[in-house]
């Protein structure tokens, strides 16, 4: 009975010359550990996010030439790989071909046009086909064995041929926390084969964790590949209903999330040829967890951390900046700023423009990134940090070319809960003792931009993260609006549909009144300027099905549906 390898490879997208070789080193090694077939990714030649590349007629001509040398080397062996295929109106489509003595075994299985309207969610179902596949087995009298396999392209589940005798899945999807890996029982054995590596569109920046994994015809795992790693893996078709059902190893979610955006993080500077980084931490929470981030991605000794305090930057946060370089023996940096921000207030008030208090607070962020940090950056020959998280992002809590300047956001897909749980899993599972000190962990969320963000005295960012995290949540991954938070509010619903705990509405918001404002602040920030501020900023690394950057945004301001103004008019009248 046929040995079957399949292979969870890097596949680097926009680049067929290096996923070929690395295709046809895998055939070598699957041929030469006695595998009658070998399977690849979707995709594997091309990578799914290349951008413009799909327009490019030499592009497609040079993934079809690189898909003929595959063919070409399936000597002794069926090689199932993924690739374009161009149909008679030259559209390039996904399509899975089945080679075999160099010869290509009936037509290629096609999927879906390309590109997608979501490039990223593109494995839209294909009708599924069948395919006989001569696998060369020797039976008792000489005959040769074949076996009928149903083909499925992506992650969508589909229907197959009742005649095959297994099923074979090729896909290329992106990491998402949260997301299962169980797959729908097909009542026969499925080897399903998927990606690792990072592709990115432009904007944000996909790691692809794999998922490969072989079930039983009962819909049960018996075999997995390790996660972000590449590997080839072996099965015998005929043992597969007789192998042992597992159960993959139960990972928290702070810690899938580690996983990711490391392993993103790594890849990511991998490709744009960067070892070297300057992060600017202020004794706040985000800040020091990325530093934590790159420490392990680099090495502390190519991590730079620059603290630029002005006169309000409490003693507290500077000292605990201080310990946070010293735990992780970091590099570190204290560059005063408050002499540059008072020349520049003195400068612009000397030609005649008044300078408020509030942009006062944004001459500090755009001065610490904008002059010292890339200064710093370009000085080191590196790269400096966006340090923003999702929450910030989604109502635009950050200067534009200030704190939301830097080369990559590695953690703008994560809520603010979300960066204290991976604070508390890198101390405890990581670095296994307090690298983040519990200070930084323990004090109020806060810019320290005026007297009024004094974290002495308790006063910091005017985002209540116990509830707003869940409410801009809503707004972000559910497509919520304040229609449908305000109904809930008013048959006393909220808490428990958004998912926050029970009472912070009671104890944040006395009243409608104050509850309305707040809704139609934070509303007005994620439609309004929000929108703006994310459109310029840097890229982001998604973990999530909604990420900043994939999302569709324009800057059409803000809407408020006649059925919330009317329920508002119900609650509080014309107040």
């Amino acid at each position: 009975m046929p040995k079957i390898a399949y292979a969870q490879m890097k596949v680097v997208a926009g680049h067929p010359d290096v996923n070929t070789r690395k295709i046809l080193q895998l055939i070598d090694e699957a041929r030469a550990c006695g595998a009658d077939m070998v399977i690849f990714p979707e995709l594997a030649v091309p990578g799914r996010m290349v951008g413009g590349a799909w327009q490019q007629e030499t592009f497609l001509d040079d993934c079809e030439c690189y898909g003929a040398e595959i063919i070409a080397a399936s000597k002794n062996i069926t090689v199932v790989f993924g690739n374009i295929d161009i149909d008679v109106n030259d559209k390039p489509f996904n399509a899975i071909f089945v080679a075999r003595n160099g010869k290509l075994i009936d037509s290629p299985v096609i999927g879906h046009e390309l590109p997608s309207a979501e490039e990223k969610n593109s494995c839209a179902a294909p009708d599924t086909q069948a395919a006989y596949l001569h696998l060369e087995n020797d039976t008792s009298d000489g005959a040769i064995e074949e076996y009928g396999a149903s083909f499925l392209i992506g992650n969508q589940e589909q229907s197959v041929d009742r005649t095959s005798a297994f099923c074979l899945r090729l896909s290329s999807a992106p990491f998402v926390v949260g997301e299962k890996s169980a797959t729908k029982n097909y009542g026969r054995p499925l080897i399903s084969v998927s990606a690792v590596g990072v592709q990115n569109t432009g904007k944000t920046i996909y790691p692809f964790d794999g998922g490969s994994a072989v079930y039983n015809s009962r819909g049960e795992l018996v075999q997995y590949a390790e996660p972000f790693a590449e590997c080839l893996n072996f099965v015998e078709l005929n043992e597969i209903d007789r192998m042992p059902v597992l159960k993959p190893p139960v990972e928290t979610e702070s810690a899938r999330i580690y996983r990711a955006i490391r392993y993103g993080v790594k890849e990511f500077l991998e490709q744009i040829g960067v070892g070297k980084v300057v992060i600017g931490v202020s004794g706040g929470i985000d800040s020091a967890v990325a530093a934590a981030l790159y420490v392990q991605v680099v090495g502390a000794e190519n991590v730079y951390l620059v603290n630029m305090p002005s006169r309000f930057n409490s003693a507290t946060t500077k000292n605990l900046s201080d310990r946070l370089a010293k735990n992780l023996g970091c590099k570190y940096f204290v560059v005063p700023i408050q002499e540059s921000v008072d020349w520049t207030v003195k400068q612009l008030e000397g030609v005649g423009v008044s300078v408020s208090n509030f942009v006062k607070e944004n001459i500090q962020a755009r001065d610490r990134s904008a002059r010292i940090l890339a200064a710093v950056a370009a000085s080191v020959g590196g790269v400096f940090t966006c340090n923003a998280n999702k929450a910030e992002s989604t109502v635009g809590y950050a200067t534009l070319y200030g704190d939301e300047a830097g080369f990559l956001s590695a953690l703008a897909d994560l809520w603010k809960y979300q960066v204290y749980d991976l604070a508390r899993y890198m101390n405890a599972e990581i670095y296994k003792r307090e690298v983040i000190p519990q200070g930084i962990i323990d004090i109020v969320p806060s810019a320290e931009l005026s007297t009024a963000q004094n974290v002495d005295e308790g006063k910091g960012d005017p985002l209540r993260y116990d509830y707003h995290d869940y409410l801009l949540r809503a707004f972000a991954e559910n497509n919520w609006t304040p229609e449908e938070i305000l109904r809930w509010y008013a048959t006393g619903e909220l808490e428990k549909s958004i998912g926050c705990n029970a009472g912070l509405v009671e104890k944040y918001f006395p009243n409608e009144e104050d509850f309305i404002a707040d809704l139609e602040r934070w509303w007005r920030a994620f439609t309004g300027m929000g929108v703006a501020k994310r459109i310029q900023s840097p890229p982001i690394l998604a973990v999530t099905n909604s990420p900043y950057g994939a999302r569709r945004e324009s800057q059409n301001g803000t809407h408020f549906t006649r059925a919330y103004r009317e329920l508002k008019a119900e609650l509080i009248g014309g107040k």
